[in-house]
């Protein structure tokens, strides 16, 4: 797409108005939300293209990742948003945006360990989101249905550095807890309830906040 030339279609306002900064001054950083304009519009492949250009420019910028993840993730380029995105998540984890597209990216891979583990950053930072503890818990199950679980890795790293946010790893449920298969379960059935009870409080507050 030549800078010189409107967008082939007749676009929102936000189009022109960021393309005309975008023209003027093609080194800034309205290449992020121009991609977004474009991507809300329908024109994905124009979203890809000033993405990937205001990226040759700005390698580090997260708001430009994000757009481009988000038309990635529109064309179904799930492996893409995956390798664009974890750079992201690792230097900025409590990003929202990039975590659910992560997450959804994910899934959409199968990739279901690594689905939850971004389902379980999204809702440690959001832990009012129903819709998002519903999920962690379905992918859980659904790993325990496959005799793995998900848990907390060791930090390795010096005790100098700051805690960084929860790392996950998956290993056999057999190697999670000590003693016998149904002891095992019983001990997993109580983490699950422990996470029912949450969504029932969540619920119940929802619901409480709707009504005044």
């Amino acid at each position: 797409m030549s800078r010189r030339n409107a967008p082939r279609s007749a676009g929102s306002p936000q189009i022109y108005r960021y393309l005309k900064l975008f023209q003027e001054n093609p080194s800034s950083r309205v290449f992020a939300p121009l991609a977004e304009a474009y991507r809300k519009a329908g024109l994905v492949e124009e979203a890809l293209e000033v993405a990937r250009e205001g990226l040759r420019v700005h390698p580090n910028f997260v708001g430009g990742k994000v757009a481009l993840a988000r038309a990635l993730f529109d064309q179904r380029a799930y492996s893409e948003v995956v390798a664009t995105l974890e750079p992201v998540i690792d230097d900025v984890p409590d990003n929202l945006v990039a975590q659910r597209l992560l997450a959804e990216s994910q899934l959409m891979l199968g990739n279901v360990p690594k689905a939850l583990q971004a389902y379980k950053m999204l809702l440690y930072f959001s832990p009012h989101e129903l819709d998002t503890a519903r999920i962690v818990y379905e992918l859980e199950s659904q790993l325990y249905d496959q005799g793995e679980i998900l848990v907390k890795a060791p930090d390795a790293r010096p005790a100098r550095e700051a805690p960084a946010i929860d790392e996950f790893k998956v290993q056999p449920v057999a190697q999670t807890h000590a003693g016998e298969p149904d002891a095992r379960r019983r001990t997993w059935m109580k983490r699950v309830e422990a996470l029912q009870s949450v969504l029932l409080r969540v619920e119940r507050y929802r619901r409480a906040a709707s009504s005044l």
